[in-house]
């Protein structure tokens, strides 16, 4: 069954942007992902929850591909330059069987 990582992104600063958005989709697609949204243009349509900067939606064939990619050195590597300059809020759920 597919597996989807949703995110919702503040970005503070964008000095790591340039590196980051080079090498990430290169590491999303070696663990079978890939990006249904990046950026997005997020607008409100319900509730009163703080508008994100930016917001991703990435598909793998399987939760388990999502949770390598995840932890992953080389995502690792971009995350920690990611959080020099933003806050991420990441869920992982399975696609409809």
């Amino acid at each position: 069954m597919g597996a989807f990582v949703i995110g919702q992104m503040q970005i503070h600063n964008r000095d790591w942007m340039a590196e980051y958005f080079d090498k990430i989709p290169d590491v999303v697609a070696a663990h079978g992902g890939r990006f249904l949204v990046r950026g997005g243009n997020p607008s409100s349509l319900e509730g009163m929850g703080v508008l994100p900067d930016a917001a991703f939606i990435l598909q793998f064939p399987d939760r388990s591909s999502a949770e390598t990619f995840w932890a992953s050195d080389a995502f690792q590597t971009l995350a920690a330059l990611r959080r020099t300059g933003s806050e991420l809020n990441a869920i992982l759920v399975d696609a409809l069987p």
